[in-house]
């Protein structure tokens, strides 16, 4: 597990050693509740971490976190409406692969400039991405998948958390490197598809392995492969894309807080610095290996750290669309 950045004591300390400033004195932060905008439907998994990291600030600084769900173009309103905000720290995104890196590269005119509008804040985890079907299907492989695709004219639905979502790429690519039939159905957020999921309205998802761990294990779905260099530990029966033939096939959705550009230095500081804490904390570290997440490295915990693993995810993304053919739309 990763261990606390240096100083970490410090930094936590800040909110304390403000609130005994003389009057008159600039108020501590944070002072009044704190909004964490998921630019996605609830169920998901950018969702399940806003809520829970939510309840440990409640618990530390000892102010309410409202999250507010703000869907639509593929993440694009609710990261656009943070971008908008008042830079002091109070209104932060949920931020993640569709809405942060691929969107903007396949949005001819995007509104908004995840290096210049955004400061990222810290990571939060990373969950593997799998593919689940409908278990009345005859599929219980990804070979299995890419063959009743192409014998079935109309071929297979497969949803996703929308067109330039963090599920989208990785589909392309799939389709790309199997020519598997796949037809995509893009929809507002990755929780969004699970009631046309059950209802048997899509025949599979690509979507992250919390979402779905629970249809897996109760039979309501059947999971075809994780795209992790290694076996979940939650489904240890289902083998990687790699392990059948996807040669370095690995895609994860990254969960990370952003702050509107030019949000005070002193306030990131403490919110880095209570990230810190959450992940040393035995509840948090419990809930997010349950989910099959990542947890955020120390670097991940500073701006600087963040923004050279968003500059890498950039670059990964830029050759993910040349290789699929996509464009700008």
């Amino acid at each position: 597990m990763p261990s606390p950045l240096p100083g970490r004591r410090s930094l936590l300390a800040l909110p304390l050693l403000a609130a005994t400033a003389p009057a008159g004195a600039q108020e501590s932060f944070p002072a009044r509740p704190l909004r964490f905008v998921v630019p996605f439907a609830a169920g998901g998994n950018t969702d399940a971490m806003a809520r829970l990291y939510g309840a440990f600030i409640t618990r530390r600084l000892g102010q309410p976190v409202v999250v507010e769900n703000r869907t639509g173009a593929a993440g694009a309103i609710g990261t656009e409406a943070v971008v908008r905000a008042r830079a002091d720290g109070y209104t932060l995104l949920l931020g993640s692969p569709g809405s942060i890196v691929n969107g903007p590269l396949l949005t001819a005119s995007p509104r908004y400039d995840t290096f210049t509008d955004l400061t990222p804040v810290a990571m939060l985890g990373q969950v593997p991405m799998v593919i689940i079907t409908r278990p009345t299907l005859p599929i219980r492989t990804l070979g299995e998948l890419v063959a009743y695709s192409r014998a079935n004219p109309q071929g297979v639905t497969i949803g996703t958390s929308g067109i330039g979502g963090a599920n989208h790429l990785p589909l392309e690519l799939f389709k790309a490197a199997t020519g598997a039939n796949l037809v995509h159905v893009p929809f507002r957020g990755g929780g969004a598809t699970l009631p046309d999921f059950l209802a048997g309205n899509l025949d599979g998802i690509l979507i992250e392995l919390s979402t779905v761990l629970d249809l897996h294990k109760d039979g309501r779905g059947r999971i075809l492969g994780v795209a992790a260099p290694a076996r979940s530990p939650l489904v240890p029966e289902v083998p990687t894309f790699i392990e059948q033939g996807q040669a370095g096939f690995v895609a994860a959705s990254f969960v990370a807080l952003f702050a509107p550009a030019g949000t005070p230095e002193a306030a990131l500081r403490v919110l880095q610095g209570v990230m810190t804490e959450a992940m040393a904390d035995p509840e948090v570290k419990t809930r997010m290996l349950g989910f099959g997440a990542d947890l955020a490295t120390p670097e991940e915990l500073t701006t600087p750290g963040m923004q050279a693993f968003l500059r890498g995810e950039r670059e990964k993304a830029q050759r993910a669309i040349a290789i699929a053919g996509l464009k700008p739309e």
